[in-house]
């Protein structure tokens, strides 16, 4: 099956709710305008104090009054196109694709399992806060639309590099370094928090990507020359004493790991030759367009401006939907199925948005029988407010039920599924007193949560992922490197990492004795081995925290790198 470009039947829909939307958006535009007015970020705050700005409270006076002054006067004109606009929201399918024909077919599928029997598949998470500009403020985060662009040109950039991998010849060999570990320069940073100053990867607008991560293992040289232009990041660096004003200065990853422990990593670029990719918040159109611009040389499958807006029948959404559900999926493999669910028990001002599960089929080739390969991945962002683990526990039912009917109608007798994932922001971690319901939930025993030692319990190398909106500014976290390097600390973690949340009436004890302060990790890849084929093995070969984005979203991203084996001694069934 090949998913239609537009989410309307026909080219006449669609025309008219375009129409619709043309006359909705000036209204749309001038009462974000107006809150965005009103509200600064701390870093605009800072800024005036610095520049001894006195007028900005006549800024805010005239500026408020002129914006909503034209609010008013396009009203009518956005009430005319609300009322065609709502009526078409029955008919449309709840996301738009985007797909990019590559230049050759094996550009989008992987022969590893055909050649080898093996391949790794590389997945990654990220909130972005990409809301209106106006809502977004409330966050502490501004420039929605310049965000989104840099958030894009981030992520092309880093999944795009070459990716590397260094044999060590030599007594005290440990092996091959994995591609997180390996050389590449430091990258500087805008002051807005933007990065800048990167070398071109391979995968950058106007050349091709590099080759899929979901690759085999023997395809890579034993021994690979680092080169400058086109380098690869790690977690902990030798840097000592040196200023971020220098140059760039070489990196090497010489982290301890406890034997036994999972391989994870904090690196300061999003891992080379991402498969996968699933963002959350999302709910800006013009966003999610930049975003897509950015990303298509990289993935040619996107699924976005997903969710349901307006009134919708009470069996799929029960309130009025201003925003979509946020959730944006770009896919190096061809997307062969697609379905989404809304959550009909969303409440307060989460209700105002169509928060659900989007979930996927992609095609990633076949195996040395000629029998297709395919994925299940599945994204979702859950209610958000505190105190309220009911509605996310019943949440996470639908979740699950969902995910199992969508595989039981999708799931042909003639494919090997080699990977079923779930991800995205939980809205619970698993280390507040005040989430207890959710940790213990049924779906963490269907689903394996590669940082979770046990419910209530994170795995001492765990990092929080929620940060302190009101620092994101600070110097300590103003960049990637900075942030990177306070995420090790476990010290400065405790100022810019969200603390969990204690149990109405019940004072908090955090950490227990002998155990590292981690904070709030909300933001999940998890991965179900019960589901994929019994001729396959998963190993985890990687576990990601992301500090790129450091100045353009409140949260840190996540990423996950999985080995699939496939027995290639088996008798067809």
């Amino acid at each position: 099956m090949v998913l239609r470009a537009s989410p309307f039947p026909n080219g006449f829909v669609a025309g008219l709710h375009a129409v619709g939307w043309t006359l909705i958006v000036p209204c749309f535009w001038y009462l974000d305008r107006t809150i965005a007015v009103c509200k600064s970020t701390t870093k605009e705050r800072a800024e005036r104090q610095e520049q001894e700005c006195y007028l900005h409270p006549l800024k805010v006076f005239f500026g408020s009054i002129f914006f909503f002054l034209f609010f008013l006067l396009t009203a009518p004109m956005a009430f005319l196109g609300f009322l065609l606009w709502a009526p078409l929201q029955a008919c449309r399918r709840p996301f738009s694709y985007h797909r990019v024909e590559p230049p050759s077919a094996e550009r989008e599928t992987n022969r590893g399992f055909e050649q080898t029997g093996k391949a790794s598949f590389t997945f990654a998470s990220a909130n972005l806060c990409l809301l209106t500009d106006g809502l977004a403020r409330f966050n502490n985060l501004a420039h929605t639309q310049r965000r989104a662009h840099e958030i894009g040109q981030c992520i092309a950039k880093s999944v795009g590099r070459a990716q590397v991998v260094i044999t060590v010849e030599s007594p005290s060999s440990c092996g091959p370094l994995s591609p997180s570990d390996s050389f590449i320069p430091r990258v500087s940073s805008d002051p807005d928090g933007g990065t800048e100053g990167q070398s071109q990867p391979p995968g950058g607008h106007g050349s091709e990507p590099a080759e899929s991560s979901a690759s085999s293992d023997d395809a890579a040289d034993p021994l690979t020359e680092p080169s400058s232009s086109q380098p690869n990041y790690n977690e902990n660096s030798n840097k000592q004493g040196r200023s971020d004003d220098e140059g760039p200065d070489v990196l090497l990853s010489k982290r301890p790991r406890q034997q036994d422990e999972e391989p994870w990593e904090v690196s300061s670029l999003f891992p080379a030759n991402i498969d996968m990719l699933c963002l959350e918040e999302v709910f800006d159109k013009r966003a999610a367009k930049k975003l897509t611009s950015a990303l298509q040389p990289l993935f040619g499958h996107i699924l976005y401006d997903v969710g349901v807006y307006a009134c919708q029948p009470p069996c799929r959404c029960s309130s009025f939907k201003f925003f979509n559900s946020g959730l944006f999926v770009a896919s190096r493999f061809p997307v062969l199925e697609a379905q989404y669910h809304c959550f009909p028990n969303s409440r307060g001002e989460d209700a105002l948005a169509a928060k659900g599960l989007l979930s996927t089929k992609v095609l990633i080739g076949q195996n040395k029988k000629k029998k297709k390969v395919v994925g299940f991945f599945n994204c979702t962002h859950l209610h958000a407010p505190e105190g309220e683990g009911k509605i996310r526990c019943d949440q996470l039912d639908m979740v699950t039920r969902w995910i199992g009917d969508f595989q039981t109608a999708h799931k042909q007798p003639d494919e090997e599924v080699v990977f079923d994932v779930l991800c995205g922001d939980f809205n619970f971690d698993n280390c507040s007193p005040d989430d207890a319901l959710e940790q213990n939930h049924p779906l963490f025993e269907e689903y394996r949560d590669p940082c979770r030692a046990e419910p209530g319990k994170e795995k001492p190398w765990v990092i929080g992922t929620l940060l302190e909106q009101p620092s994101l500014y600070d110097d300590d976290v103003s960049s990637p490197e900075k942030l990177q390097r306070t995420l090790q600390s476990e010290e400065l973690r405790k100022q810019y990492i969200s603390p969990p949340v204690p149990k109405e009436g019940v004072p908090l004890v955090y950490p227990e004795a002998g155990q590292p302060w981690i904070g709030r990790r909300i933001d999940y890849v998890l991965y179900r081995e019960t589901s994929i084929s019994k001729l396959c093995r998963t190993e985890l070969e990687e576990v990601t925290f992301i500090t790129q984005l450091a100045g353009l979203t409140d949260h840190i991203p996540v990423g996950l790198r999985l080995k699939v084996m496939m027995d290639s001694d088996y008798d067809d069934e």
